[in-house]
């Protein structure tokens, strides 16, 4: 034989039937939410709310990139459509009765106008063995602001600056060309960690070379050194006190300054001193590496000189001329056409002349008459 304890409601004085192998002693510090399990489920589903939600909800957009500030910081989405946004802010701003279990919910948006989505919220649970379910509409505002990238770059905000130049000669467009790819290249892999302080500000082509305004001085540095790595040279940095910052930090801006190599790859050069021959330079990383266009055989200037040998230019790959192979005379020398004269004449005969073919590019200069390495179909300009 049972027999069931009788408890009354604190709220309505009704007694309420209780199990005692069922009944739970409640701690002191069960608050709130202990003081409404005692009550009876009249009393109890009187005050009761499924959902907890806010009246309304903002949301900021930056107007110009599109992110969104979530918390302390701007977050960058891939979206024009902010629905998914609003339905994401709604669902962490819900919260749910911890009494109910089995709980089902879902949102439907509402577009109201431009800015504004109504979002229709169902809730279903059971609670205290009773199926209960609520809705509720929270409206949300898309607000535009600008965010803190974009307030920078409209500003022409910048921290460092790269200054591509090039010793004894201009930067050739290749270079120049090159510098800007870089810089839009480092900055496109730190935006994919998700750094959104990284940004190209400003590319200005000048009279003897490129300057790059960037955002942080990380990247300025990783363009010099790329620069460097790629086409030879090197770099220097320098600081300039700009202001200080609001606790009193002095703030300072970077330039950069790229120092390419006096010859670049494509260019012929005559070398003091050298009775072997003009040479094709090939790369000028760490010393100058070319192609003799009297023999082709490699050339590797000495530790002493590196990049920048004692030279005359003679022209660059790209000047070359098509000319007629008139005749091979033996392993070492073969006839062409000069392509002013129309003369025959017998020049040198490198080693990569293809002795079948009817025509040659070839380079006059002071140096004289020379075939050249036919590469125009390994982008070389015609």
């Amino acid at each position: 034989m049972t027999t069931e304890a009788r408890e009354f409601c604190p709220n309505c004085g009704d007694p309420m039937e209780v199990d005692p192998a069922e009944r739970t002693p409640l701690p002191d510090t069960a608050g709130k939410r202990g003081k409404e399990q005692k009550l009876c489920d009249s009393c109890y589903f009187d005050r009761f709310d499924l959902v907890d939600a806010p009246d309304r909800i903002e949301v900021l957009v930056c107007a110009r990139c599109g992110a969104v500030h979530r918390g302390n910081r701007w977050v960058d989405i891939d979206a024009r459509d902010y629905t998914d946004v609003a339905i994401e802010e709604v669902s962490d701003a819900l919260g749910v009765h911890l009494d109910a279990y089995d709980v089902s919910w879902q949102v439907d948006p509402e577009q109201v106008d431009q800015n504004t989505i109504r979002m229709h919220c169902h809730f279903s649970g059971i609670v205290r063995e009773t199926f209960v379910e609520e809705t509720v509409v929270v409206p949300v505002k898309i607000s535009r602001q600008t965010c803190t990238r974009c307030g920078r770059i409209a500003g022409d905000y910048y921290a460092s600056t790269v200054q591509v130049r090039a010793r004894e000669r201009d930067p050739t467009s290749e270079e120049v060309e090159r510098a800007e790819e870089i810089a839009h290249e480092i900055v496109a892999e730190m935006e994919e960690t998700g750094d959104r302080n990284a940004f190209v500000t400003e590319v200005s082509e000048t009279d003897d070379g490129v300057n790059i305004k960037v955002s942080t001085t990380n990247i300025g540095k990783k363009i010099a050194a790329k620069m460097t790595e790629e086409f030879g040279g090197d770099f220097s940095d320098s600081e300039t006190l700009v202001t200080e910052d609001e606790d009193g930090e002095e703030v300072y801006r970077v330039t950069y300054a790229v120092h390419l190599p006096p010859y670049s790859p494509g260019e012929i050069i005559d070398l003091q001193d050298d009775d072997g021959g003009p040479v094709l330079v090939r790369s000028v990383r760490g010393n100058l590496k070319g192609t003799r266009l009297t023999t082709g055989e490699d050339y590797e200037a000495g530790y002493e000189v590196g990049d920048a040998p004692e030279a005359r230019r003679l022209g660059r790959l790209a000047d070359a001329e098509e000319t007629t192979l008139v005749a091979v005379e033996d392993e070492r020398a073969v006839q062409v056409l000069d392509p002013e004269t129309y003369r025959t004449k017998t020049i040198a005969r490198p080693d990569y002349v293809d002795t079948d073919a009817e025509t040659v590019p070839v380079l006059k200069s002071r140096a004289g008459l020379h075939i050249v390495p036919d590469e125009r179909g390994d982008g070389e300009d015609e």
